[in-house]
């Protein structure tokens, strides 16, 4: 896959996630063994089906209003990408995979966040 096509399947996989919420169109960009893990909660799936009962239980519909990435820096490699992100919400709700066991408190949240994104064939795996 070229450069410019990871960069623009990765826009729309997080635009999915992030903007509509969409765990199906979401997980449309992903090859079916892909894989998250989030790092440090070890929250994420091995697969199609984890990987879309993480997305649909833990992660897409926790998502606060406010929630906004910011690129800070990008690497992009033959077959993936490092994305250096800073990630900004306000913690209205439970968030576990960032936030495990803690109920919202309603502060804004700043977290520096390392997304490293594989890609085979013309999908995210």
């Amino acid at each position: 896959m070229e450069k410019r096509a990871m960069e623009e399947l990765w826009k729309v996989h997080t635009d999915e996630e992030f903007l509509r919420h969409d765990v199906e169109a979401t997980l449309a960009t992903m090859t079916e063994d892909a894989f998250v893990l989030n790092i440090p909660t070890g929250m994420g799936g091995r697969g199609k089906n984890e990987v879309r009962a993480f997305y649909r239980d833990s992660f897409v519909h926790s998502l606060p209003s406010d929630i906004a990435n910011q690129l800070t820096h990008r690497v992009v490699g033959d077959n993936a990408l490092v994305d250096e992100l800073l990630l900004t919400f306000t913690h209205t709700r439970q968030m576990d995979w960032i936030l495990p066991g803690i109920p919202p408190t309603n502060k804004k949240v700043e977290v520096n966040l390392v997304a490293v994104v594989y890609f085979r064939g013309d999908k995210i795996c």
